[in-house]
């Protein structure tokens, strides 16, 4: 009785969940959009710049007043403390100028009511500080670049799977219904006394194996569907689909010169490198403000009572300046200023090596693109000539001048072929899009 609960559970459990499952069709255009809204990973890229904000709000409260509230209960017996809460509370009397009362005092007790405030007039380390947080939330921001540019191209290439597990779906299907009509011409030669046994039982054993691929090619597409479906930044039980289910390879519209000068402008290595030495440089200007003084200004006002907290026996205030100027610190400023200038340095080079690096890499996805462009002509080409092969030994089968061992053999070179036609043009395809990516406007071109 126990179990049939249990598992009626369970099967409410599973329809509740596949009620609330949603089933998308989305074109490439939308799975990009979408992934870059919903992928996990650049959520967490984008909470990180977030946060990166919000320390430039932190360095640039450097620069307001400071306002504290106190209010404190002491007790005392000491001779020092005593006087200073008498005096503090206006209870001075003459009595407490006795020699026996200035040395062994009786307990005292005082209500402690202060408001200061403090104000930063000048402190060279304050610009400084917030230069340093605005170059660091410019990195986190180019991170989310980067991040959105990255799982934009993941999503590309997981798109690219799909549509070639289509069209290898397909391609097993058509393999299939040629396998059997093969084994549908073999039977008819046995049962008509022109052909052979062997023959009926080579087709069929190849039709065995052409329906093995088809049901691998089925599960490959799912897989694929789940696959991309988990990058976008779907709900868990959630149903996906494309409607491109055509391999259709990116235009590309700019000279090699204007996607190098893109990528010099828009490679998030590149910016990135720009922004971390302006980080040094910043990190600069602040070990170089330790050397100068600061200038605070200060005011506080205060109540005391004997007897009650927040009440007023007597009052008091102060205000003024501060001037700090630190002479000497064990020559640790210096050193602090060497290190960074060396940091400053070394983001210098860095620099100058993602500037290379990124037209060099342009350069390589043109070469690339043209390498897969030319290797799927002759991928068109050689499937051309492998189906006019099957054509032909076909009809020398059914004229008794083939076997069945060679028109198999030609099927299942035909059936490699097209399968290699697939491949050529799901990596054509990426590798033109590989060229926007290189050039930093990946995202840009494919959401037009």
């Amino acid at each position: 009785m126990i179990g049939f609960i249990v598992s009626i559970i369970c099967i409410l459990v599973v329809q509740a969940t596949v009620a609330g499952a949603e089933s998308y069709q989305l074109s490439l255009k939308d799975a990009i959009r979408m992934s870059v809204e919903q992928n996990h990973r650049v959520r967490a890229v984008g909470f990180s710049a977030e946060a990166s904000r919000k320390g430039v709000a932190i360095a640039t409260s450097r620069y307001y007043p400071t306002l504290a509230f106190e209010e404190s209960f002491n007790v005392s017996n000491s001779p020092t403390q005593t006087f200073m809460m008498k005096l503090d509370e206006g209870r001075f009397t003459q009595n407490d100028f006795l020699i026996t009362n200035l040395n062994r005092p009786e307990t005292q007790h005082d209500f402690r009511t202060a408001l200061a405030v403090r104000l930063p007039i000048y402190d060279p380390a304050n610009a400084a500080t917030r230069d340093i947080a605005v170059a660091s939330a410019d990195i986190q921001e180019t991170r989310l670049v980067e991040s959105q540019q990255q799982t934009a191209f993941k999503v590309f290439s997981r798109y690219l799977d799909v549509q070639k597990a289509v069209s290898r779906l397909r391609a097993a299907e058509q393999a299939v219904t040629e396998a059997r009509e093969y084994l549908r011409i073999a039977g008819v030669r046995n049962q008509n006394g022109v052909g052979l046994r062997s023959d009926e039982l080579r087709a069929r054993t190849q039709l065995s194996s052409n329906e093995q691929q088809r049901i691998s090619a089925d599960n490959n597409l799912t897989i694929a569907r789940m696959e991309l479906a988990s990058l976008i930044g779907l709900t868990e039980g959630d149903t996906l689909g494309i409607t491109d289910t055509k391999i259709v390879a990116v235009p590309l519209l700019h000279s090699p010169e204007e996607l190098c000068a893109a990528a010099l402008e828009n490679r998030t290595e590149l910016q990135l490198t720009r922004k971390e030495y302006e980080k040094a440089d910043a990190s600069l200007r602040l070990a170089t403000s330790a050397y100068f003084p600061s200038l605070d200004g200060f005011a506080s006002y205060q109540m005391n009572s004997h007897a009650t907290p927040f009440g007023s026996d007597n009052d008091s205030w102060n205000a003024g300046v501060a001037l700090t100027w630190q002479l000497f610190d064990g020559f640790k400023r210096s050193r602090e200023r060497d290190r960074v200038i060396a940091e400053k340095s070394a983001a210098a080079e860095l620099q100058e090596d993602a500037r290379r690096e990124a037209v060099l890499r342009v350069r390589e996805s043109l070469l690339r693109s043209e390498e897969m462009s030319k290797r799927l002509d002759v991928a068109a080409h050689t499937l051309q000539d492998a189906e006019e092969t099957v054509r032909l030994v076909s009809r020398r089968y059914e004229n008794s001048l083939a076997t069945m061992l060679e028109l198999i053999d030609a099927q299942t070179e035909l059936n490699r072929i097209r399968a290699d036609l697939v491949d050529s043009e799901a990596h054509y395809a990426l590798a033109r899009g590989y060229v926007y990516y290189t050039a930093g406007i990946f995202l840009k071109e494919m959401t037009k």
